[in-house]
Formats: structure tokens, C-alpha cells, sequence
């Protein structure tokens, strides 16, 4: 399981390469280079699968085809490397730098 998903802003194209969650879905993802809000395009679970380079963990095994992989959605609100995880109730917890 890959555990490092570079996520990039599609507004301003700021890169950031993160640890994702293994155990829940990340859904709101804030980009200190510009602002934007991002979450997830329609039908991904979390902004890892839609603006990411590698899927995040729960969904995996299931783009891997693995039958007995279990489904996610809920959410994270840890952060790291100049970008918010912003909470389903809006809340932040901001860490790193521009």
C-alpha cells in the first residue's frame, strides 16, 4: 500500500506531496498557494483520487480489483506541508508553510 500521494492544486498548480490517511477519506483539501477549497470530483471519494498522483488508501485495493476491499468515506483533519485538511464542519488545522 502506498501511503505518499502528490496532490496537485488544479487552480494555481501547487504540487504538495503528503502522507494520506489510512483509514479514512480526505475530502476537503484547502491550497495555501491560492486558496481554493478543493473536494473530490464527482464519483471520488476524497481529493487524493481526484487530484493526486497515487489513489488513497482505502480505495487502493479496490482499483486494484481486489474483491474483499472494503469501501471508505469518512474524514481527516490532520495536515502537513503548507496545505489545510479542512473538517466536514469547516474547521481547520493549519501546519507547514507556503
Amino acid at each position: 500500500m502506498l501511503l505518499q500521494s502528490t496532490i496537485t492544486c488544479p487552480h494555481c498548480g501547487l504540487p504538495k506531496t503528503e502522507t494520506m490517511p489510512t483509514d479514512a477519506c480526505q475530502f476537503f483539501y484547502e491550497c495555501t498557494g491560492c486558496g481554493t477549497k478543493l473536494k473530490p470530483k464527482t464519483g471520488d471519494c476524497c481529493v487524493f483520487c481526484s487530484y493526486g498522483t497515487v489513489p488513497c488508501p482505502p480505495i487502493q485495493p479496490q482499483r486494484a480489483g481486489e474483491p474483499s476491499a472494503a469501501g471508505c468515506c469518512s474524514y481527516s483533519a490532520t495536515s502537513g506541508n503548507g496545505l489545510r485538511r479542512i473538517t466536514a464542519s469547516g474547521g481547520a488545522n493549519v501546519t507547514g508553510s507556503k
